[in-house]
C-alpha cells in the first residue's frame, strides 16, 4: 500500500506521537524506510538508519517533506500473526465481552490474519503495543467487538473485515495527544482542560487514515464518527442521525460499550445501561445483541440499600431541576452569542437527562424493590455521569468569552457538576 500524497497537517512531526514511537523504538526495530529531508532539502536522517533520540532534536520546530509516518518502518512490529495471538488471548480471558465474542470467536479468527496492516498504521499500532500496552488492548478489543457487532446482523465477509479494521484503527488519533489526556485516563474523571484536548482525536484519527493510507473512506469516516450520537450530543461535530454512516453508528456503539468495561464497574449490563439510558443515542439494531448477551448473564449486583438508592434519587432529581433552573436563569442575561450558543448546547444536552429521567420513571415516589436496585443504582450512576459531562461540553461550545460571562458559565459549571 502506498500513502497519498503530504498533508500541512503532517508536516510536522507531532511531538507526542514521536515520544511513543522514540519510546516503542526501545525495544523495537524501528528504521528509516526512505531518507528524510526537511521542505528545504536538507537530508535530516539516512535510509534504513534504526531510530534514536537523536531523530527528535533533528526534527524539532522542521517542515518535512514527507510525513515522518510514511517515512518509518517497524521491522519486527504488528503482524496479521501477532494480531490473531493477540485476539486468542483476549478469548481465553474471562472478560465481560466474552458473552458478545464466543459465538462469533471462529468466524473472527478467520478473519483476522486477513486485515491488510498499512504501514503507517503498522508503525502506530506497534509503538502503542510497545508503549501503551491498554490502549494496544482496547484496540484488540475495539476489532473483535466491533467484528462480532457486524456478523450478529448478518455483515458480509468483506463488511466484517471493515468492522474489524475500523475497531483496531478507531484510537490511533488519540497518540497525537499528551497521554495525561487520553480516553482512559479521563473517561470518569472529566477534567475540561483534558476534554478540550481529548475530543480532537477523533478528527486526527481520520485525518491520519485519509491522507497517510489507502484504507477505503468508510474506515476513515467511522474513525471520525466514533464519539458522535444520533441525537447530536457526540463530539466533535455533533453529527445527526443522518448524517452518520452505518459504520459509524455500529463504532459508536462498540465505543460505549468498551468505555463502560474501562470503569470500576467492568460489567455488561452496566454497558446495557449505558447504551439505554438516554432514547435517541445509539442505533438500538446494534444495540441489540449487547442488551441479549446481558440479559443472558448473572443479575447485576448493587453496592447500596435500597433506602440509600432512593436517597440518591432524590439527588440526581434536585440535581437536573437545579441546572435547568439556572440554564434558563443564565440564558435570561446572556448578550453574547458564544454564550448564547453555550447555554443552548447545555439546554439540548439536558433535555435528553431529563427525557431519559422520566423514560425511567425515577422520579416518583415509589418504593425500590430489592430485585431492581443494581439497575436503579446503574442508571443513577449512568445519569449522574452525564450531568457532570454536560459541563465540559458546554465550556468547549463558549470558548473564549468576557470575564463576566466566562465567571456565570463557571458557577452553572458547579451546579452541573454537583
Amino acid at each position: 500500500m502506498n500513502a497519498p500524497a503530504t498533508s500541512s497537517v503532517f508536516q510536522t512531526a507531532n511531538p507526542h506521537a514521536l515520544a511513543v514511537i522514540l519510546e516503542a523504538s526501545q525495544t523495537r526495530s524501528i528504521i528509516a524506510s526512505r531518507d528524510i529531508f526537511d521542505v528545504a532539502g536538507t537530508k535530516l536522517w539516512a535510509r534504513e538508519q534504526p531510530v534514536s533520540q537523536a531523530l527528535q532534536r533533528k526534527l524539532m520546530d522542521r517542515q518535512l517533506r514527507h510525513p515522518l509516518e510514511a517515512c518509518l518502518l517497524a521491522e519486527d512490529g504488528v503482524t496479521a500473526h501477532s494480531l490473531v495471538h493477540a485476539f486468542e488471548a483476549l478469548l481465553s480471558r474471562d472478560s465481560a465481552l466474552s458473552p458478545v465474542l464466543m459465538p462469533h470467536a471462529a468466524k473472527l479468527l478467520r478473519e483476522v490474519p486477513h486485515l491488510p496492516l498499512h504501514p503507517v498504521a503498522q508503525l502506530l499500532l506497534t509503538a502503542s503495543q510497545a508503549s501503551r500496552a491498554e490502549s494496544f488492548d482496547h484496540a484488540v478489543q475495539a476489532m473483535a467487538l466491533n467484528g462480532a457487532l457486524a456478523i450478529a446482523h448478518g455483515a458480509s465477509r468483506g463488511d466484517v473485515r471493515i468492522a474489524m479494521l475500523c475497531g483496531l484503527l478507531h484510537d490511533l488519533g488519540e497518540m497525537y495527544i499528551a497521554p495525561e489526556h487520553g480516553e482512559a485516563d479521563i473517561a470518569h474523571t472529566l477534567d475540561f482542560q483534558s476534554y478540550q484536548h481529548l475530543v480532537v482525536h477523533p478528527h486526527v484519527g481520520k485525518l491520519l487514515l485519509q491522507q497517510l493510507t489507502d484504507y477505503p473512506p468508510s474506515v476513515a469516516r467511522a474513525v471520525a464518527e466514533h464519539h458522535e450520537r444520533l441525537d447530536g450530543s457526540g463530539y466533535p461535530h455533533c453529527l445527526l442521525r443522518e448524517q452518520l454512516s452505518p459504520q459509524g453508528r455500529q463504532l459508536a456503539v462498540t465505543e460505549a460499550v468498551l468505555n463502560v468495561l474501562r470503569s470500576d464497574c467492568p460489567d455488561l449490563a452496566r454497558a446495557s445501561v449505558a447504551l439505554r439510558v438516554v432514547p435517541g443515542e445509539f442505533d438500538l439494531s446494534v444495540v441489540g445483541p449487547i442488551s441479549q448477551a446481558a440479559r443472558e448473564q448473572p443479575p447485576l449486583q448493587s453496592f447500596l440499600t435500597p433506602d440509600e438508592i432512593r436517597v440518591r434519587l432524590a439527588l440526581l432529581d434536585a440535581a437536573l431541576q437545579t441546572a435547568h433552573a439556572g440554564i434558563v436563569a443564565l440564558a435570561s442575561t446572556a448578550k453574547s452569542q458564544a454564550l448564547m450558543d453555550a447555554l443552548a448546547l447545555a439546554q439540548g444536552l439536558l433535555a435528553r437527562l431529563r427525557k431519559g429521567w422520566a423514560a425511567s420513571g425515577l422520579w416518583s415516589d415509589g418504593e425500590v424493590a430489592v430485585q431492581d436496585a443494581a439497575e436503579i443504582e446503574a442508571v443513577e450512576q449512568e445519569l449522574l455521569f452525564r450531568l457532570r459531562s454536560i459541563r465540559s461540553a458546554t465550556l468547549l461550545r463558549a470558548g473564549k468569552l468576557p470575564a463576566g460571562d466566562l465567571q456565570s458559565l463557571m458557577l452553572l459549571g458547579e451546579q452541573l457538576g454537583a
